[in-house]
Parts: structure tokens; C-alpha cells; sequence
């Protein structure tokens, strides 16, 4: 069992919570961790790159001085793969490079808990009892880090719903924010430390955490099937009848 200390908003140590290490993986998986983190890094590119041969360079085609008699090398076009500021040998020819790969559902989720085991490990997990802020207030935040010993980059992982620690802790210089659901393997190992409160690290051990955010969406998405499948409202008006042809009209044959 891990003990991970609780803190007030002023750095002092006011309760504990008893973590399982097998709940978490058990043992720090060095080759899932970075495994996790070269896939994630990778999807992040776009892919769009470009190189120029040297038919695309901008520039003229003449010889540069004549075949023999400088004394200098033969020469070409200004524009050929060696020299400064001329083409490529081999420019990419593809439109869009794709250098997307999926990692499977169970991994991606145990790398992600496993990431979480080695900030345990290494005393880099800062766990407030709160993250309550009467209002947005990034000096009140950055002096509640400080008192735990913050000091490099850190991520800070909450529910969604509280709006003021988020707004508290955007502006603080190598402080990045997340939702709780929303915790990953790649934001966890590029920042040295992790500040959460007690409440957003228990939803996430248990899991309830993805469960309500779930729920909200499917709540919305339901509620928006409703409303595309709800009848148009009856009118009280009773029916026009056809309109009956004129005694006069002359029917053609």
C-alpha cells in the first residue's frame, strides 16, 4: 500500500489515503510507458510536411558561367540539389503522410494508470483535500503549490466542473490543465509533478469518473434524439376542405 499524504490549501499535512499499487499495475511497466508515449506522440502529427526538387525552387534555369575557361568548377543552374538554397534529391511526393497506430483499449488504459503508479512512486503526486477557490485567482494558486514544493512543471487534474481552480492555475508559467477523466500516460510523463484534490484522484482509482462523463454525454445525446423525434404540435384549427369546382368551369373533353 502507498500512502499518499493530503494537504490543506496552506502545504500542511491533514489526512492520508491508502492507495493499492496492484489496482495501478502492480509494478512500474517501463516498456508500456514508453510504448504508450511514442504512439501518442505520434498520432499528434499532422503529417503535412514538404520538400522542393528542383523544378519547384524558384529561380533561373541559365548556366552560371561558361563550361571551360574559368578555372572553376563545371556548373550548372543555381537551383541543383548541391547548392545552397537549391532543391532536394528526393522531395517527398506523397500529399498527406499518416503516421497514426492504435494502441488497444486495455493497454492505453493500464499506461495510463501505470504512469500514475510511478509519480506515486517517486513522491511527485501533490494531493489537496480541496480545490476550492471563492473565485479565479492565479497568485492564490500558484502560493498553494509552492507550499508543497512545486517547483517545475506540473499538471493539474480536477473535475470539469470546478471552473475557478482551472481559471486559478491556466495563466501559472509550467502549469498545465486537465480534466480528471481526461488524465493520460503522455500528460503525466511530460510534466515532473501531478496536483489533484482527494475527491478527483478517488473518482478516477474507482473509475466513476469516466462513468459520469459518459452518463452527461449520453444524457445530451438522448436529449437531442428526443427533440429531433418529437411531433409537431396539432394546430386547434380544423382542416380546409378542397375548394369545390365553380358551377361555370367548363369541363374540356
Amino acid at each position: 500500500m502507498i500512502e499518499l499524504p493530503i494537504y490543506d490549501t496552506n502545504g500542511k499535512k491533514v489526512d492520508a489515503l491508502q492507495i493499492d499499487e496492484q489496482s495501478l499495475g502492480g509494478q512500474v511497466r517501463y516498456a508500456l510507458l514508453k510504448q504508450a508515449y511514442v504512439i501518442t506522440h505520434g498520432n499528434q502529427r499532422q503529417g503535412s510536411a514538404r520538400t522542393k526538387s528542383r523544378g519547384d525552387v524558384e529561380g533561373s534555369t541559365r548556366k552560371l558561367y561558361k563550361q571551360k575557361g574559368t578555372g572553376n568548377a563545371r556548373a550548372g543552374a543555381a537551383r541543383t540539389p548541391i547548392r545552397k538554397g537549391g532543391g532536394v534529391t528526393f522531395k517527398k511526393e506523397r500529399t498527406r503522410e499518416d503516421f497514426r497506430h492504435a494502441l488497444p483499449k486495455k493497454m492505453r488504459r493500464l499506461a495510463n494508470r501505470n504512469a500514475l503508479l510511478a509519480k506515486l512512486v517517486d513522491n511527485e503526486v501533490k494531493c489537496f483535500a480541496a480545490l476550492d477557490f471563492k473565485q479565479p485567482k492565479t497568485a492564490d494558486f500558484a502560493k498553494m503549490i509552492g507550499s508543497v514544493g512545486v517547483d517545475r512543471t506540473c499538471l493539474v487534474a480536477t473535475d470539469g466542473k470546478n471552473r475557478n481552480a482551472m481559471l486559478s492555475a491556466r495563466n501559472v508559467d509550467g502549469v498545465d490543465v486537465c480534466r480528471i477523466d481526461q488524465l493520460s500516460a503522455f500528460d503525466l510523463l511530460n510534466h515532473r509533478y501531478l496536483v489533484v484534490d482527494k475527491a478527483s484522484l478517488v473518482a478516477f482509482l474507482d473509475e466513476s469518473c469516466f462513468a459520469s462523463a459518459n452518463g452527461d454525454a449520453d444524457a445530451g445525446a438522448n436529449a437531442e434524439a428526443a427533440a429531433k423525434a418529437k411531433p409537431a404540435a396539432k394546430s386547434d384549427k380544423p382542416a380546409k376542405s378542397p375548394a369545390k369546382r365553380s358551377k361555370s368551369t367548363k369541363e374540356v373533353g
